[in-house]
């Protein structure tokens, strides 16, 4: 269940003003105070928002406050300007009211940061959807636009504004902005030709002079250097805080999200620009014929420049500022402008061309944002009221508004209480008040007010000044009770050297104002010359045609155009029937010292805002008839704990619990009446006297709560001990019994192994008596069994000893003979003639026969043997590399072979691989050759298929050469020659020749020598010759066919 909070917690100082007890100004400023040294800015009268400029940061803005303060109750959180915002939005959405918020103030007191903030808030919690985000996002961002073109660094402020602004925020059915209509009040537009010391021109001229890029300004015909205009103020120039050239991107970005077009903005550069320009124009005296004095231009390069930006004629606008044209009726005048004259002309142009500028400006966005009327929420920024040391027309025209603003709130305020009583079945007492209207009345009355005297004056012929103005004002309202002045025939102000004889006094609803009549006249009138509006409609510059429609030849309009005065009350007359049709909602703006500094509160300053701003009347109107009031269901709920029939649960209607709660409380029934759906409170004392009946039961119940809790804890925590120390206790058993199992195991593993030992050593002991007695009578039995053969024996040895005897000893010397003969045997080299000695006489013949055999024997495993292959009997075994194996492939065994060795009738003598040479290209074919008693055969390696089989007999020849290269021929009378090359060639050549000895029907074979013999190829005979060269492929034996009757094999030089 979610918690909610209430105005009444936590409270600093008093939330509401309504509840101030007791009220008076001392208590309602120390209470402002208070609240704001604790950075609570926002302070309620009922549903009045009371707003201090913090000035700083702080963190009460963000998105997670704009959810706490959404869809909430007015009265349920702290004060705050979110929860004005969100009641206005909600009623405009879920009621259908339309809503108006005025903002008021003096500068400096947050006014436009408040309209913001309000903004931002209905920006953020109505809907979403791409239009509706643009939509906002151009509502938004049309507060910098006007804000540079509208606001200036004041003295009180950096950011003032010098307009009053008026937006009406146009919404569907579902509570989503579709668009605005803004309007502008009062342009201070005296500033851009004159800014008091310490203070700036309109924000967008430095702006423009710091943020254009250089190609821009050279286009302007402007210079970044601020000294070089005579309308910026060199003095503050530079604010701190203040970053012109960024704000002048955010400025130019805001125009194109608004709408403006690249050629519109360029537009309205060019005649901020021309603005500059015109504040360098100065003018000369000179001297007519006629005695008559005239201006001249002093150096018309600016107007030149100005001139170019805008399109005009320079004779033209020059002729504008030397002379004025009078028409009445058929009749012109021309005359003259002294040097007087001609810089009033230049000031009016320029502050006619800024303002109009700014109210297209204001039209522009309109045009971008204006939709068709729905619900509307207005939002109202505008000057509160003002009194200077100096107060002139401008003060005066304000005043007179926030006197209309008084006016209506009062009146609202009233019918809205006035409203809620008769909704609520509440009896209606009359509410004794100020009623301003008699003020309204003697400033806006159409015969004697003074705005209409002020518009006689400036519309009578002949000499107008200020004092005539002055002189008619005392004439007129003399005997008017608001109005005071020297000159009138009041005696009591006669002696008054407090009001100088050139003012007048008002006594507004907040305090008396001295204004200065000085200026009155000529500010009301206004006044452009019809020649400098001629001359800027004859321009060819789009906008300015725009801006000066009365220019316009062919519409010539000789009446006077409508006084300033009479623009404003007019302006001020819509304004006011505007708001009487929407639902109020008011913030009222207070700056909390003159320094701009955060955490300083100037008590004067405070109570001179508190009176301009009506508040206290604003409390005693809210408290002439209830104090407070409150829904039933939130007020049962904030205090039914006071009661034990209403706690801790109602189950009847809210009303009743009310009813019953307050019967129980014995509240005095003068002090509260019930309405419908509300209860009222008449004054707060009674309120306090329920919070502090509540402050002292919620202590109770904290208190109750706290016992039980601590009581609950302390039982947690001992079960939670008891728990432990059962875990703790089994885990000590477990280790002690552990522990002594351990040791009892230990314990019992000793014995057993004294045990084992006792045991295994009786059991040896009794195994090694076992033995003896068993070895005692093997002994036993040996000797008897020896007794026994000996005696057999002596009697078969007495028959044969002799010859027996001799036998065994013949036989051992043969054994003794051999075996030592084995071990003494000569080397296997048949020139060895070592044999071992004859070891006894009668082995003498036996001596020599082995002795030849053995020579035999080691001859033919040697196979030393006189051949024609070698030119005489060597040491075979010394000529080879290798011994002989005879069956390389292991024919017999080798699975691959099985079936080529099964072909075989005879014993393989001998099996390898050979390469047979190609006649046509000399490269060979890998073959197995095979040899055995009767037969050679070739057969491929792969398949094992016989390609050849040549009989012994046939075989007639071998060639080889001299060279280490492997090769030899075979001839054959039938089959034909055979070029072949081997690895093992010795060993070939050698069974080849020893097999075909041996067989019997065969010649032996007869074996050639030479590095060049014939091989017969079929039909063709070729020759192989052997050469040698350097080496080749790795020192390999290669073989290369020079011609049809040649074979060449290159043999590698051995070192």
């Amino acid at each position: 269940m979610e918690v909610k909070t209430s105005l009444l917690d936590n409270m600093i100082g008093v939330g509401d003003m309504v509840l101030l007890e007791p009220l008076s100004e001392d208590s309602f400023i120390e209470n402002l105070r208070n609240r704001f040294d604790h950075n609570e800015i926002y302070t309620y009268i009922g549903s009045v928002v009371i707003s201090m400029n913090p000035y700083r940061s702080l963190p009460i803005f963000n998105p997670d406050k704009v959810e706490e303060y959404r869809n909430r109750n007015f009265y349920e959180l702290s004060p705050h300007i979110y929860a004005l915002a969100d009641e206005a939005y909600r009623s405009l959405r879920d009621q259908d009211k339309d809503q108006c918020i005025l903002i008021t103030g003096e500068s400096g007191a947050g006014k436009t940061e408040a309209s913001k903030l309000v903004m931002s808030y209905v920006a953020a919690v109505c809907g979403k959807g791409q239009e509706v985000n643009k939509v906002k996002e151009q509502l938004l961002q049309s507060n910098p636009v006007l804000e540079a073109f509208g606001n200036a660094k004041t003295v009180r402020n950096d950011n003032s504004s010098r307009f009053g602004k008026y937006m009406d925020i146009e919404f569907d059915f579902k509570g989503d902005p579709l668009g605005g209509v803004i309007s502008n009040y009062l342009l201070e537009k005296s500033r851009v030709v004159k800014q008091p010391r310490g203070e700036r021109n309109f924000h967008v001229f430095y702006q423009l002079l710091s943020g254009a890029s250089d190609d821009t300004l050279k286009k302007l015909k402007l210079d970044r250097d601020f000294s070089k205009y005579n309308y910026l103020s060199l003095d503050s120039a530079a604010v701190n805080g203040l970053d012109d050239a960024a704000n002048f991107r955010t400025v130019k970005n805001a125009m194109q999200i608004v709408g403006f077009m690249e050629d519109e903005v360029q537009s309205v550069l060019e005649l901020v620009a021309a603005v500059l320009k015109l504040g360098n124009i100065e003018f000369k005296p000179e001297s007519r014929c006629n005695g008559t004095d005239e201006s001249r231009i002093k150096d018309k390069n600016d107007l030149k420049e100005m001139c170019e930006l805008l399109g005009i004629e320079q004779s033209v606008l020059e002729r504008a500022f030397s002379y004025r044209t009078v028409e009445a009726k058929l009749e012109k005048v021309s005359t003259t402008l002294n040097v007087a004259q001609a810089y009033y002309a230049r000031d009016a142009l320029a502050k006619n061309l800024y303002s109009r500028l700014f109210s297209w400006l204001v039209t522009r966005i309109n045009e971008s944002i204006k939709v068709t009327r729905h619900k509307v929420m207005g939002v109202l920024d505008i000057y509160g009221f003002e009194i200077f040391e100096e107060n002139s027309f401008e003060q005066f025209i304000i005043n007179y508004c926030n006197e209309k603003l008084q006016q209506i709130f009062i009146e609202l305020t009233l019918r809205e209480e006035q409203e809620e009583y008769i909704r609520e079945g509440i009896e209606w007492t009359n509410i004794e008040y100020f009623n301003n209207a008699i003020i309204c009345d003697l400033i806006e009355n159409h015969q004697s007010g003074i705005l209409a005297m002020l518009d006689e004056e400036c519309l009578r012929p002949g000499t107008v000044t200020d004092e005539t103005f002055l002189d008619k004002l005392n004439t007129i309202c003399a005997e008017h009770q608001h109005f005071e002045s020297r000159l009138s025939k009041n005696s009591k102000y006669i002696t008054d050297h407090s009001l100088p004889h050139t003012c007048f006094r008002i006594q507004h609803y907040a305090g008396k104002v001295l204004y200065r009549a000085e200026g009155f006249v000529d500010k009301n009138n206004d006044l452009l010359y019809r020649d400098l509006s001629q001359a800027m409609y004859k321009a060819n510059h789009s906008l300015i045609k725009q801006l000066f429609p009365e220019g316009n030849p062919a519409k010539v309009n000789l009446k006077r155009p409508p006084t300033a005065g009479f623009q404003f009350k007019a302006s001020v007359g819509t304004l006011m029937r505007n708001l009487q049709t929407k639902n109020p909602n008011y913030i009222r703006c207070i700056k909390p010292n003159d320094k701009k500094a955060s955490h300083i509160f100037t008590d004067s300053l405070v109570c001179h805002q508190v009176r301009y701003l009506g508040l206290m009347e604003n409390v005693r109107v809210r408290r002439a008839g209830y104090a407070f009031r409150q829904a039933y269901e939130p007020c049962l709920e904030r205090y039914k704990m006071l009661c034990k029939r209403t706690w801790p649960h109602w189950s009847g209607p809210a009303r009743e619990g009310v009813e019953v709660l307050m019967a129980d409380l014995k509240v005095p029934a003068e002090e509260f009446s019930y309405g419908r759906s509300k209860i009222f409170i008449r004054n707060p004392r009674s309120l306090f006297f329920l919070e502090e009946r509540r402050r002292q039961c919620l202590q109770n119940l904290a208190t109750l709560i706290q016992k039980i809790y601590r009581g609950w804890k302390c039982r947690t925590h001992f079960l939670l001990l008891k728990k432990s120390q059962i875990v703790v206790s089994a885990w000590y058993r477990r280790y002690a019994q552990q522990k002594k199992y351990k040791k009892i195991k230990s314990a019992t593993t000793v014995v057993q192994s004294y045990t084992r030992g006792w045991q295994a050593r009786k059991l040896l002991r009794e195994l090694k008596y076992q033995k003896r007695c068993k070895e005692a009578v093997t002994t036993i039995a040996a000797f008897w069994h020896g007794t026994q053969v000996r005696r057999e024996y002596r009697k078969f040895f007495r028959a044969n000893a002799g010859k027996k005897i001799y036998d065994f000893t013949i036989q051992r010397i043969m054994q003794k003979y051999f075996l030592g003969l084995k071990s003494t045997l000569p080397s296997m080299s048949p020139i060895d003639k070592s044999w071992p000695a004859r070891p006894y006489l009668f082995l003498d013949g036996v001596h020599t026969e082995l002795r030849t055999v053995f020579h035999h024997w080691r001859v033919s495993q040697l196979c030393l043997c006189p051949s024609p292959i070698f030119n005489s009997s060597v040491k075979y075994y010394l000529t080879v590399s290798q011994p002989f194996r005879g069956d390389y492939l292991e024919i017999s065994k080798n699975p691959k072979y099985q079936k080529l060795n099964s072909a075989m009738e005879e014993k393989v003598l001998l099996a390898d691989v050979v390469n047979k040479i190609n006649r046509a290209n000399g490269k060979g074919t890998a073959r197995i050759f095979l040899l055995t008693k009767n037969s050679v055969v070739l057969a491929d390696q792969k398949t094992g298929q016989v390609k050849a089989s040549v009989p012994l007999p046939d075989l007639t020849s071998v060639s080889v050469s001299t060279q280490s290269d492997g090769f030899f021929g075979s001839a054959s009378a039938i089959k034909g020659d055979f070029l072949l090359s081997s690895e093992h060639l010795i060993e070939i050549i050698t069974k080849l020749h020893r097999t075909g000895a041996t067989a019997a029907d065969s010649e032996q074979l007869n074996i050639d020598i030479s590095d060049e013999f014939l091989v017969q190829f079929k039909h063709d005979k070729v020759c192989v010759k052997f050469i040698q060269g350097a080496p080749k492929n790795g020192n390999s034996v290669s073989c290369k066919r020079k011609n049809n009757r040649l074979l060449e094999v290159s043999v590698p030089t051995t070192a």
